[in-house]
């Protein structure tokens, strides 16, 4: 009997002299929401920041907007800047209208964000 496939994988790494990276694929919903809601309380929010790569991201429902909201509370508490990285156009939309392009930092790729939080 084969294992069920995991619908949402949350994979964590340092990157040298820059931000911390989530890297988010699979379908972020109710019942996987608390995977990245673990990844974003353990990530060091510092100084260095703290990127969410959405490239593999696939299906995203409001529990998982309410975790990256989570996220950007936090990187504003913690003064660590946050960013959103390869967000796809599908969940852009979603963004702009609830309003959330407004709040979150948006970069074209991980690499691309990984850059503007090292300056």
């Amino acid at each position: 009997m084969t294992e069920p496939e995991q619908l949402l994988t949350v994979t964590q790494r340092h990157t040298p002299e820059g931000p911390f990276v989530l890297e988010v694929k699979g379908e972020l919903d109710h019942h996987s929401a608390p995977l990245l809601t673990e990844a974003v309380a353990a990530a060091p929010f510092d100084d260095r920041g703290v990127v969410v790569d959405l490239a593999g991201l696939t299906y995203c429902d409001s529990t998982g907007v309410t975790v990256l909201v989570t996220a950007y509370q936090r990187s504003l508490t913690t003064g660590a800047p946050l960013g959103l990285a390869a967000v796809s156009p599908d969940q852009m939309r979603v963004f702009g209208i609830i309003g959330l392009d407004q709040i979150f930092t948006f970069h074209p790729s991980t690499e691309a964000a990984i850059s503007a939080l090292r300056r």
